[in-house]
């Protein structure tokens, strides 16, 4: 595999120039295999990245699994019996149409260089490679399967995958959750975990990469006799991923969209899709997904229906709502959406359920040894129940743009009063107002601020 650098494309120039380098400056993002010329759209998740995808998903684990009654989670292997994929269809359907350059022999996905592919199912022939210009080939299939193998022979007997998709788990350990957990429909599995897809035409930083993070649920309703019965579940799920869109990412609403994909450009197991889309600097593009599944898969994994209705003593297979969530996309669209530039500073204006740091404790001086004991003191009881930052590194004013840079929503200072008062200075992010707390008093002051 050959090593490129991570480049941005220059269509996403301006805001995501600016995200990419606070990204690497502070510790959210940094490019993978960096000090060997890097790897294709790779990106490891620094200390601060991996704080902001964590919250995101813990989040996201506590509104849909831990606080409903109809919901249960899995954890399950990225890699699969080959069966799998050949039954839920991706060995034969997930692949993308593809165009070749003869000249620097890069490929891409022909629907996305002619905007009338899909329309015609005919490539024009009068496009020429974006990068070199060179003639392009007829579009051809390409599975977008990452292919591994079993044991120390690389033989067609021990092919095997990684995952595309989390989803398929869930479809597959459908019967294990039922009889474990005497689950009733309807009700969902979820789980979050890595995937994979071969993707030719990955970019613009973390939005579009090989290897990526899906929170998704497989929601399980009865066998519907009429249309608008997986209809009104359908919408509810609609409406529950805008509602943690805005509630829980604290993204605006004027920056969210919606779209239907067509029949054409939905995967082979959808009968109904719905795109929840962001605005990012690039253009308006998915974010979330929402499919509605059928029984495909189901009747594709179990020869006999694996669902009983105990009271009518009916088997039959139920139908499924898919609500798909992106952790990588997540992340980036918290940080585009968060990042505020203010007359004198820039500041990630993150909901604090979400901030990396809940709370820095600054000593005013780091040379007076009185006042970083008791700042120390303070840091070291708050680290009990939140994630905090000791920082005595340069002034108090490039402090708090420090913090404000990764969007640390409160700043503890302890100063010589202090020592007398027995009181610090809490400074917010967003108003910058400062007030006076007696420190016997911070433990209940942050439960209250902190508390959602």
């Amino acid at each position: 595999m050959s090593k490129e650098k991570n480049e941005l494309p220059s269509s996403s120039a301006g805001k995501m120039e600016k995200i990419v380098s606070l990204c690497k400056r502070r510790g959210f993002v940094f490019p993978g295999s960096e000090i060997y010329g890097g790897l294709a759209n790779s990106w490891d998740f620094g200390p601060l990245g991996v704080e902001l995808k964590n919250n995101i998903k813990n989040v996201w684990w506590k509104r849909f699994v831990q606080q409903r009654d109809d919901m249960v989670g899995i954890d399950a292997s990225l890699i699969m019996n080959t069966k799998v994929w050949e039954n839920s269809g991706h060995l034969k359907e997930f692949s993308d149409p593809l165009v070749e350059c003869d000249k620097c022999k890069r490929r891409f996905r022909a629907d996305h260089i002619d905007s009338d592919y899909e329309k015609n199912k005919k490539f024009n022939k009068n496009i020429k490679c974006p990068d070199c210009k060179g003639n392009l080939s007829e579009p051809r299939q390409f599975n977008l399967m990452l292919k591994t193998f079993i044991g120390p022979a690389e033989e067609k007997a021990n092919v095997a995958y990684f995952r595309p998709e989390t989803a398929q788990a869930m479809f597959v350990d459908f019967k294990n959750v039922l009889n474990t957990t005497r689950r009733k429909l309807p009700f969902g599995i979820a789980q979050i975990g890595k995937a994979f897809r071969n993707e030719v035409t990955p970019g613009n930083f973390i939005f579009r990469t090989r290897e990526f993070e899906q929170m998704e649920i497989e929601y399980f309703i009865p066998k519907p006799m009429e249309d608008n019965e997986w209809q009104s579940v359908f919408n509810y799920w609609q409406k529950e991923m805008w509602s943690w869109c805005t509630e829980n990412l604290g993204l605006k609403k004027e920056n969210l969209g919606e779209c239907e994909c067509e029949a054409q450009n939905r995967a082979h197991y959808s009968k109904k899709t719905i795109d929840i889309e962001y605005n990012y600097p690039f253009g308006k593009s998915e974010l979330y997904g929402l499919a509605y599944r059928t029984d495909f898969d189901l009747k594709n994994h179990f020869p006999d229906s694996p669902y009983e209705d105990a009271e009518a003593k009916e088997k039959f297979y139920p139908h499924v709502i898919e609500p798909t969530f992106g952790v990588d996309r997540s992340v980036l669209a918290v940080l585009l959406d968060a990042y505020t530039e203010e007359k004198d500073r820039v500041v990630l204006k993150i909901k604090p359920s979400l901030a990396p740091y809940k709370i820095a404790v600054f000593p005013l001086l780091r040379n007076k040894p009185e006042l970083v004991k008791k700042a120390k003191e303070i840091f070291d009881v708050l680290k009990m129940n939140y994630m905090c930052e000791f920082d005595d590194n340069g002034n108090i004013g490039k402090r708090y743009r420090r913090q404000d840079e990764i969007g640390t929503p409160y700043c503890v200072t302890v100063d010589f009063d202090s020592l007398n008062d027995k009181a610090v200075t809490v400074r917010d992010r967003d108003t910058m107002k400062q007030e006076r707390i007696a420190i016997s008093e911070l433990a209940k002051y942050f439960e209250e601020k902190l508390k959602n």
